[in-house]
């Protein structure tokens, strides 16, 4: 028999992926009402706000790709998502860094996922700079996936 304890262990991270998802949706949201495209607000030292539409994947990389490309990264997302979903489900519930790091992977995957279903892009907003140099333009979902990344690639590297 399963004890509540387990289950509630397990499940925990589901909240850690509805969070992340639901912030990076509702962040891009208030910049679509709020920012017109292309355009820039200062926001803090090194840090703007820039509204911009990636069609491709990460950093831009292939924002030339067609229609029928984007349905296959469509589902090629689906595909690691429910991958990543079967992880979480099965690391034991003591490596903690590796079920953050699957939750900070799948709330991202699903927060930019909801984008190119929706929009057929991604929104982009946040412009990290320093002097005249200019980070490519994210948002909060590309911060959990780079995270999470790092957090399973230091955990792994550290076994």
């Amino acid at each position: 028999m399963i004890s509540l304890n387990l289950i509630y262990r397990k499940v925990k991270w589901l909240y850690l992926i509805v969070t992340i998802s639901t912030i990076d949706i509702a962040s891009k949201k208030w910049i679509m009402q709020h920012l017109m495209l292309y355009e820039l607000k200062p926001l803090a030292p090194y840090i703007n706000f820039f509204y911009t539409h990636n069609y491709g994947v990460a950093f831009s990389f292939l924002s030339h790709i067609t229609n029928y490309y984007r349905w296959s990264l469509v589902g090629i997302t689906i595909s690691i998502v429910i991958i990543l979903l079967i992880k979480l489900y099965r690391t034991n519930i003591n490596y903690k860094i590796n079920q953050m790091a699957y939750s900070l992977l799948i709330g991202g995957a699903l927060g930019n996922l909801y984008d190119r279903v929706c929009y057929g892009y991604v929104v982009d907003f946040i412009d990290f700079y320093i002097s005249n140099w200019h980070f490519a333009t994210f948002n909060i979902a590309d911060t959990s996936v780079c995270i999470g990344s790092i957090f399973l690639y230091l955990r792994n590297k550290s076994i």
